[in-house]
């Protein structure tokens, strides 16, 4: 299996750099997880054939991480894709993202391929493939709009970190976080990759909680351009033997797991 950064910006567009999102690559299955504004564009500097992704998963539906959906299942229509798409949603989100792509124009009639929604539950072990599996566990980063639910009563605030297992090796990414407690969410694992976005609480913070849960390797991802300084100062700081298990990732960085 390979993980590929298609994507390490935040949610400030930036000219260098694509918003967050991950492929999971293998023989058998190509994952990607989130497809944010401008994805189409993302996989094809990475020179990632569209028709070659079987499916894609939903942290949550903020733009950077789900708007470019529509604009990306347009372009495997455009180039004739003619098997399914697996579409993973946590099952409070999957109207949401239905509905969404009917009032993008994309009807099921007109496709030419079709779209599988995968449901999945928190804490659920959903397999991918026989190998291949994930779990979701609800993070805090929308409990800020809980006010708001009253008001808008279909709203769902639904914002996972995940779980990624293959070939008994254990990825723990957190999409976006709303507070330390967030990096702890599967604490029972001791992961080989730790992955953690560094803009919703201070990376300094970010970086000591994970280096007490002793992963094989970490990578950062989620930063804005502005923030590349501070990020760069942290981890030249780190002792030796931290700098060469620390990394910040940039867009077309992959490794094989």
């Amino acid at each position: 299996m390979k993980i590929t950064f298609i994507g390490t910006s935040s949610g400030k567009a930036s000219l260098k750099r694509n918003h967050s999102s991950l492929l999971f690559s293998s023989e058998k299955y190509n994952l990607l997880v989130d497809a944010g504004d401008g994805s189409s564009r993302a996989l094809m500097s990475g020179g990632i054939n569209f028709n070659s992704i079987n499916g894609i998963l939903f942290t949550h539906l903020h733009p950077d991480h789900f708007s470019g959906l529509p604009a990306l299942i347009v372009q495997m229509k455009m180039i004739n894709r003619t098997e399914p798409l697996d579409v993973f949603i946590h099952d409070s989100l999957r109207n949401v993202v239905e509905e969404f792509l009917l009032k993008s124009y994309l009807l099921p009639e007109r496709m030419g391929f079709e779209i599988h929604y995968k449901i999945f539950r928190d804490d659920e072990h959903f397999n991918i493939t026989e190998d291949f599996y994930f779990i979701g566990r609800k993070n805090s980063h929308l409990s800020d709009l809980e006010k708001f639910r009253s008001k808008y009563l279909s709203l769902s605030l639904y914002s996972a970190s995940f779980l990624f297992e293959t070939e008994h090796k254990k990825v723990i990414y957190t999409s976006d976080i709303g507070s330390e407690k967030d990096l702890f969410l599967f604490s029972e694992v001791v992961p080989d990759i730790f992955i953690s976005e560094v803009t919703h609480l201070s990376p300094s913070i970010i970086l000591d909680n994970i280096i007490g849960l002793n992963p094989g390797k970490i990578y950062l991802t989620h930063y804005s351009d502005e923030d590349i300084l501070a990020v760069s100062e942290i981890l030249a700081t780190l002792p030796a033997k931290l700098k060469e298990k620390v990394k910040l990732a940039e867009d077309g960085l992959s490794f094989e797991i």
